[in-house]
């Protein structure tokens, strides 16, 4: 009988490699061939997944953003509010390597998405599936009665968290914070944010 493909499985394996490419030599470092010889596969084999090399971009970055929502809903969450919010923010934040490589994807797509309407779209999809779980984390803390002010414009709040958030990322990227920094202001913010320590 022929061998079975999956072929669902395979695209996966290739933005696995992509994510390798990444860490290695960063984004411009992605090519076919370099994902190819990453991948073990040849380059007329990948072809045959992803015609570009935008659309291998595409998928590895709408692959980190299912991998990292998946790894949220799995999570074990403590019962305070202010601490559950803080652990589910730093699983989208470059504390370690992994998360470092997905936030260093996610990124990279503020300057591709400019020029690639397909790398646009997957930048979209990025920055509102992002707004919206802040959204959902501040009605959230709203619904426990813990944010400072009782503020009326919980919309606005969001958009403020997702921005910390994503401003901290960047810094770290950059090297402009290391990732403890990067914690310590997560947490001054919420602190702020909450009136709570969200150590605790």
């Amino acid at each position: 009988m022929p061998k079975i493909v999956d072929h669902a499985e395979r695209r996966r394996e290739l933005a696995e490699a992509v994510w390798h490419v990444i860490a290695r030599g960063g984004i411009d470092s992605v090519s076919t061939r370099s994902v190819a010889a990453a991948s073990g596969w040849s380059t007329g084999a990948l072809r045959h997944y992803f015609a570009t090399r935008a659309e291998l971009l595409a998928f590895a970055c709408e692959q980190v953003i299912d991998q990292v929502t998946a790894r949220i809903e799995g999570l074990r969450l403590p019962a305070d509010p202010v601490v559950a919010v803080r652990a589910i923010l730093l699983e989208t934040m470059p504390v370690d390597e992994l998360r470092r490589v997905e936030a260093t994807i996610a990124f990279s797509f503020l300057a591709l998405g400019l020029g690639d309407p397909a790398l646009a779209r997957v930048q979209r999809r990025h920055f509102s599936s992002m707004f919206e779980m802040c959204r959902r984390l501040v009605d959230g803390l709203a619904t426990h009665g813990v944010l400072a002010g009782d503020p009326d414009d919980l919309d606005t709040v969001a958009r403020r968290m997702h921005a910390v958030v994503d401003g901290l990322t960047m810094h770290v990227l950059a090297g402009h914070l290391s990732s403890p920094e990067m914690v310590a202001q997560l947490d001054a913010y919420l602190a702020d944010l909450t009136g709570r320590d969200p150590r605790s």
